[in-house]
């Protein structure tokens, strides 16, 4: 298991961080990077396989949770004190074609169910006067792209969020911020190719360039170790100060 981060390796070392959507993608990478900067690391994610795999990986605790589920944090723990809210999902259409039932579960993955882990993680925090909440809106969260209804509120709706947790964390040891990268290569963006293609009127093979990267001045997309180098940071010994805030990693497309 090696991340290509360079760190100490023990600067996290008697720390314990919770991952959602640890099974692939960003949420793998965020958890190989905090296993090798010593922290003990919890696994979320609907996938049994995905998780177990990761899991093996890095030596964490995997947990299968449905995060859309009314109470998520039931079987969690409550000693976190590093929580990455990662794991999301996608629907591309246009809004009066847009099922209602989608809409509200990607609010419930991807904002219901980092308030309930805040929620959740918060009273050990404080009581150790120390936390980390690491929050992954996107760049959805300060930009709106077309046929993306749902994802872009309920990113735009964390990094509210983010910033309530960060006023209210203060006094305690507890910062709280957003990593806001454009498009990564996981999962997630490589199955929105046909959904993207549909949407826009545009071959399959023009999506990255036509569509994905049209707004990036970087014309490649970012590797998940990329984002996680930064979520690291943000959990280290260095980040006191740094909280509220907002981190892009979009190849200049919020430059625009």
């Amino acid at each position: 298991m090696n991340s290509g981060l360079r760190h100490t390796g023990d600067d996290l070392a008697g720390r314990t961080a919770l991952v959602t959507g640890a099974g692939g993608g960003i949420g793998r990478a965020c958890a190989v990077a905090l296993t090798e900067a010593g922290a003990k690391v919890h696994l979320v994610d609907r996938d049994a396989a995905a998780v177990r795999a990761v899991a093996d990986e890095t030596g964490g605790t995997e947990h299968v949770v449905d995060l859309s589920a009314a109470d998520p944090t039931r079987d969690l723990p409550r000693e976190v004190d590093i929580l990455v809210n990662n794991a999301g999902l996608q629907h591309v259409a246009p809004i009066h074609e847009f099922p209602p039932e989608r809409f509200e579960l990607i609010q419930r993955v991807m904002l219901t169910a980092p308030f309930l882990l805040i929620r959740h993680c918060l009273p050990h925090m404080h009581a150790r006067g120390w936390g980390r909440i690491v929050n992954l809106t996107s760049v959805h969260g300060l930009r709106a792209s077309a046929f993306k209804s749902a994802y872009v509120a309920a990113k735009h709706g964390l990094e509210g969020l983010s910033k309530v947790a960060a006023l209210e964390g203060a006094e305690h040891g507890v910062t709280s911020n957003c990593v806001s990268p454009g498009y990564v290569r996981t999962p997630l963006v490589e199955g929105q190719v046909a959904e993207q293609a549909r949407a826009h009127g545009v071959p399959e093979d023009r999506v990255l360039a036509d569509v994905m990267l049209q707004r990036s001045a970087i014309k490649r997309l970012i590797e998940p170790e990329d984002v996680a180098a930064t979520v690291l940071w943000l959990c280290g010994k260095h980040s006191g100060h740094v909280t509220g805030s907002t981190f892009t990693i979009d190849g200049g497309w919020t430059a625009q």
